[in-house]
């Protein structure tokens, strides 16, 4: 399988790489190409990976992207991911693939860092949040070549533990979800 993933460089979601660091065929974009040249990569691809930070519009560019209107994944690239095996891993991924009528697994708002966990009422605490986000990609990555039913319910279960003693964690876990 063929695994396009988009994932803009921001530092803040370096922790994301661990998900696919162990995909052995795959063409990693993290910025530095046009929106035509992403669109013909997602053509030419099986799976598609998109993290980073988003919004229910799409996915962000962070400025990595020439030519984009602030996202990578939007409405326009909705159609060319209809038929793709997908993850979709940014705040408020569940609205675009929702809206969009799409498949695959993906997140709802996913707090990644501390102003987010603020704004949700969650204690901002550092060390709870790097240890979801690693925990989460860890696990993530530890299943991501499985087929995606078996992949999500690996996920839910084995991220599931650490839902029980960190709130971030039980916060994200709540908002994993797979539509197939």
């Amino acid at each position: 399988m063929k695994t396009l993933v988009i994932h803009p460089f921001d530092k803040t979601t370096h922790f994301l790489r661990e998900i696919y660091e162990d995909i052995p065929t795959k063409t990693v974009i993290t910025g530095g190409y046009t929106i035509a040249e992403v669109e013909n990569l997602i053509l030419a691809h099986n799976r598609i990976i998109m993290l980073g930070h988003g919004s229910p519009n799409g996915l962000f560019s962070v400025g990595q992207f020439g030519g984009s209107n602030g996202y990578i994944v939007d409405f326009k690239t909705a159609e060319l991911l209809r038929d793709k095996q997908n993850i979709y891993i940014w705040c408020h991924a569940n609205q675009f693939v929702e809206k969009h009528n799409l498949k695959g697994l993906y997140s709802g708002m996913f707090v990644s860092e501390v102003g987010e966990a603020l704004v949700y009422s969650l204690k901002g605490d550092k060390r709870l949040i790097e240890e979801s986000n690693n925990t989460f990609a860890f696990m993530l990555g530890s299943v991501i070549n499985k087929p995606m039913n078996e992949a999500y319910e690996q996920l839910k279960s084995e991220y599931g533990w650490l839902a029980g003693r960190n709130e971030i964690a039980k916060f994200n876990h709540e908002r994993l979800m797979l539509a197939e």
